[in-house]
């Protein structure tokens, strides 16, 4: 028996953080595209004020945020329709999430920046879309432990995870006998190590499926990328790390397997659009056409699928490990990465060093089980300063708080 969802009485509305990035925008594409269904109540950006004022003239939100308070001090107020209230700094966007206008809060700030926003809209009940994998990366069982103690949802919006997502409807944990996130093996599958010692930032920015931002598409390419996705998979689903693999697939259009106790799998398949699984996450559980291409099952020809390399892309391996050890690896490892991508891309680094960096100054740090928030933002900083070192000595030198 099919069962049908019965249609909202209004729009769900949504507010959208990081809506200058390239989820944000795809966002902002899906509301264009379904005005019976969604409205944009506000939007928030880090430093973007030009592009933030375009958006508002073409959706009139009630809120507009720019975190940074350098931009909101430079923003140009009368470059903002009448419609949309411009706020800055920080606690701002506590306040948008905070709205009782808000239903939906998509979470799309890269990086450990998006920690504080999805936690105010989960500390604030509210349905959260994320598309921020940092999030569980750093601070995985407080954040799902704060979303149950609100009565707060958490819907993923990072492909893998809705694909899981959607397997498991109707199940539990207790059912699953291993979940296999695909991964499109980036620009340099194929590679060994040996050709990976000279690679360019532009080289790695040339992902073969996906559009994304600059910090994304690098992860995609060392792979560091299927390593957070791994972690947040493991708090997300509640699932120990040896329940989830990874297998390459450079199409793009299977997007994870669900292994279930009986032996039978489920998949789920769609054009590599991040646009379909942020209208699932906006939606669920209603499903109606959106503006994402169909599967084109005429033009299909073959799908494959191969092992990854760990040698080549020891960032994998770090995933597991950190998925396995929980406690402050994962905010130390998240924070390492993103300095030493950051330092790829300022060509202070290179390619091969982001893994080997990552894993010199996760073995520097004081493990700790059951850390809070404060001990995990304070590591976070720890680990950025010791990039800094391990790119000047290779070794640490800053002492562990």
């Amino acid at each position: 028996m099919v069962h049908t969802h019965p249609r909202p009485a209004r729009p769900r509305r949504v507010a959208v953080l990081g809506s200058t990035g390239s989820v944000g925008t795809s966002a902002l594409d899906v509301i264009r595209h379904l005005p019976e269904h969604l409205e944009l109540v506000g939007v928030a950006a880090h430093s973007k004020w030009e592009q933030l004022a375009e958006q508002c003239h073409a959706f009139k939100p009630r809120f507009a945020v720019l975190i940074d308070e350098a931009a909101f001090d430079r923003a140009d107020r009368s470059a903002f329709p009448r419609e949309t209230q411009l706020l800055g700094g920080p606690d701002a966007v506590q306040r948008l999430v905070s709205e009782p206008d808000v239903d939906v809060v998509l979470s799309a700030v890269v990086g450990a920046a998006g920690l504080s926003g999805t936690w105010a809209a989960l500390d604030a009940g509210k349905t959260v879309a994320l598309a921020n994998k940092e999030t569980l990366v750093v601070g995985g069982p407080l954040v799902m432990e704060l979303a149950a103690r609100r009565g707060a949802k958490l819907l993923p919006v990072d492909s893998e995870h809705s694909a899981v997502f959607q397997a498991l409807t109707g199940h539990t944990a207790a059912d699953v006998d291993r979940v296999v996130l695909t991964a499109s093996g980036g620009p340099f599958r194929g590679k060994k190590a040996a050709d990976l010692a000279s690679v360019t930032p532009q080289q790695a920015l040339k992902h073969p499926t996906w559009q994304m931002g600059p910090k994304i598409t690098v992860d995609s390419a060392t792979l560091m990328n299927k390593a957070l996705e791994v972690i947040e998979a493991r708090w997300l689903f509640d699932l120990p790390a040896e329940k989830i693999a990874v297998i390459v697939h450079p199409e793009s259009v299977v997007h994870s397997f669900v292994e279930f106790a009986d032996g039978s799998v489920l998949a789920q398949l769609s054009p590599p659009d991040m646009r379909l699984p942020i209208q699932l996450a906006f939606l669920h559980p209603l499903r109606v056409p959106g503006p994402t291409k169909r599967l084109d099952w005429r033009t299909l020809s073959a799908l494959t699928f191969e092992q990854p390399d760990p040698e080549t892309f020891p960032a994998l391996t770090l995933g597991f490990e950190v998925a396995a050890r929980g406690g402050t690896c994962g905010a130390v490892l998240n924070a390492a990465n993103e300095a030493a991508v950051a330092g790829f891309l300022t060509n202070t680094l290179a390619f091969t060093d982001i893994a080997r960096c990552c894993r010199a100054v996760l073995d520097a740090h004081d493990f700790d089980p059951r850390p809070t928030l404060e001990r995990l933002l304070a590591l976070d900083r720890w680990a950025r300063q010791e990039v800094a070192s391990w790119t000047r000595t290779r070794t640490p030198v800053t002492p562990c708080p």
